[in-house]
């Protein structure tokens, strides 16, 4: 499958806390191969080494726990819960409506997948706090 197809299609949400634990465990029991997208930098060329993925599966974690202050997740999507391919991390300060229910497509901030990506056109800005942030993540 291409990896717009693959974007487009059926996407479960992650609903409660817990689960974003458990679709973070799934993901660490198989690290390889795994890409990381910063939606709007330029697109990861190789998939990230182990020790990188799990770093941002931490860091994601306490971002995504301490900004959308509620107790639920809900701004996480993956295509299979058991075996996941992909993963739609949305941004805390970036929600909109993810469904494009009002006009508008919200895209993800981050994007984990097994598929190599292709360039996700966002027209929104990327703020600078969270370039900040992915840059001391990566030592950019």
């Amino acid at each position: 499958m291409d990896f717009q197809q693959h974007y487009k299609g059926k996407f479960i949400n992650i609903l409660r806390w817990n689960q974003l634990d458990d679709l973070w465990e799934k993901v660490k029991a198989q690290p390889n191969g795994w890409y990381i997208y910063f939606v709007g930098d330029p697109l990861p060329t190789a998939p990230v080494e182990v020790e990188k993925l799990k770093q941002f599966i931490e860091e994601i974690d306490k971002l995504l726990h301490k900004e959308h202050e509620h107790n639920y997740c809900g701004i996480v999507y993956t295509d299979d819960k058991e075996t996941p391919t992909m993963i739609k991390i949305f941004d805390p300060h970036n929600l909109g409506s993810s469904c494009g229910s009002c006009g508008t497509v919200v895209h993800p901030g981050w994007l984990l997948t097994r598929i190599p990506p292709e360039v996700i056109n966002n027209d929104a800005p990327t703020p600078r706090n969270r370039k900040r942030w992915w840059q001391r993540l990566f030592g950019l």
